[in-house]
């Protein structure tokens, strides 16, 4: 039937416009181009949250911790009654402005946060929450009109099928066939994702993870095949090189401006991507140091993913809560240099790091990060014109400028009035008329 779906879509569209078809290997599939919605988007959040909640540690003293915090012998399988969820009201999780969402469904020990019809008694409807974590953040994230995507791991440390495969140097494929494909397929048919963020893919090759086939099904026939974006972690040696995406590694940042579409993958709490219950303060990326990774990524073409890891309940703490709301502050007023943007032609200052552009079309904006103390901006990469136009975001009327002969602009910004609390990082100003 889908077959004969897709020659009346070719019959439809007349000759030489029939729907293409990618093959089970990486020279076809990745050729395929990304759906333009993801490179517009920009600004994502990811979220880490699971039985791995429930001790809330991550760090060389886990065991002590559990130690002191549970009774004796306690086993991992024991901390799933405790993830209750009690407070998850998914539509109370903000993160308006941004414009897509990531939720892990099943990290590397196995437990799904859906129904997984091959995850018995080892997910979240079967016990602890009782409820499809999955299904209901996705309600709630359609209604605001944000892009839903599924994080979900191949691999699972403890899982027999894998050590079992593993131990035969993946010449079987057991787990694979019998337990991460049906996950793969079952999330895909169920809840229609806008991201697929594969990951625990790095002890085996492509071929035993049967990556291929999954994504040229993903692309060919499945019903967001026009719209799913995916990322580069689909077998050993894959990362950097083949998906849709490239993530390359946790926390990636390139020197220079890539050639393929990139994200960086961050996490407010700087030691973990899960909630700690011993995080202090000083562990939380600051407001300043979020925005400062925000800017460069976009302006060397990425996608910022910046991570929170709920609590076992199911709440997002305050300090969470806070840094999101200021990140989101910051777009209500900066947004138009970020969402849909494009590298310019340069993408930061020579003389500085604290200088970065984007463009849109003819329009260039520089985001500079730190106020200068004379209130002139110096910019040596535009080259200005007479009919040139200088506004700063959030700012109402034009800014003065002048040319600085052989070294660019000087900008006359606002005046502003001292104040006992630090600035806050990163204003934009919008160039009108340079090269």
């Amino acid at each position: 039937m889908a077959a004969l779906a897709l020659l009346a879509v070719a019959a439809a569209l007349g000759p030489g416009l029939a729907v293409p078809r990618y093959r089970p290997d990486w020279a076809s599939l990745d050729a395929r181009p990304l759906p333009a919605w993801f490179d517009r988007a920009k600004v994502g959040v990811f979220v880490h949250w699971g039985v791995f909640s429930v001790p809330g540690q991550h760090d060389a003293a886990y065991e002590s911790f559990v130690r002191r915090r549970f009774p004796p012998g306690t086993t991992y399988a024991e901390f799933a009654p405790h993830f209750t969820a009690h407070d998850f009201q998914p539509r109370q999780w903000s993160f308006s402005p941004l414009r897509y969402v990531v939720l892990t469904t099943k990290h590397h020990e196995g437990f799904t946060n859906w129904g997984s019809p091959v995850s018995w008694n080892w997910n979240s409807v079967d016990t602890g929450p009782h409820r499809d974590l999955v299904g209901e953040l996705g309600e709630a994230l359609r209604e605001s009109n944000l892009r839903y995507g599924l994080y979900h791991s191949l691999m699972e440390w403890f899982n027999p099928l894998y050590l079992a495969d593993k131990q035969r140097d993946f010449k079987t494929q057991s787990f694979v066939l019998k337990k991460t494909m049906p996950e793969l397929y079952d999330l895909v048919l169920k809840y229609k994702p806008d991201v697929i963020w594969s990951d625990g893919d790095w002890e085996a090759p492509d071929s035993y993870w049967n990556s291929t086939s999954f994504l040229a099904w993903l692309y060919n026939d499945s019903p967001v095949k026009d719209t799913v974006v995916v990322n580069d972690r689909w077998g050993r040696g894959c990362s950097c090189r083949h998906g849709g995406f490239y993530n390359c590694a946790d926390k990636y940042r390139p020197g220079t401006l890539p050639d393929h579409k990139w994200e960086m993958c961050s996490s407010l709490d700087r030691l973990s991507w899960g909630y700690r219950s011993n995080m202090s303060l000083l562990e939380v990326m600051d407001e300043r140091s979020m925005i400062e990774e925000l800017v460069q990524t976009v302006s060397l073409g990425g996608n910022y993913l910046l991570n929170v890891g709920p609590t076992k309940e199911g709440v997002i703490v305050p300090i969470f809560q806070e840094r999101l709301l200021a990140l989101g502050r910051w777009l209500d007023t900066n947004g138009e240099a970020i969402y849909e943007s494009q590298p310019w032609r340069v993408q930061m200052e020579n003389t500085t790091d604290t200088v970065w552009y984007t463009s849109k079309g003819p329009v260039v904006f520089a985001i500079f990060l730190l106020w200068p103390r004379d209130s002139v901006l110096h910019l040596s990469s535009p080259i200005p014109c007479p009919g040139t136009q200088v506004t700063l975001l959030g700012f109402g009327g034009t800014l003065e400028w002048q040319i600085q002969p052989g070294t660019g602009m000087l900008i006359t910004l606002p005046y502003m009035l001292p104040s006992p609390l630090p600035p806050q990082s990163g204003w934009v100003v919008k160039l009108e008329g340079v090269k």
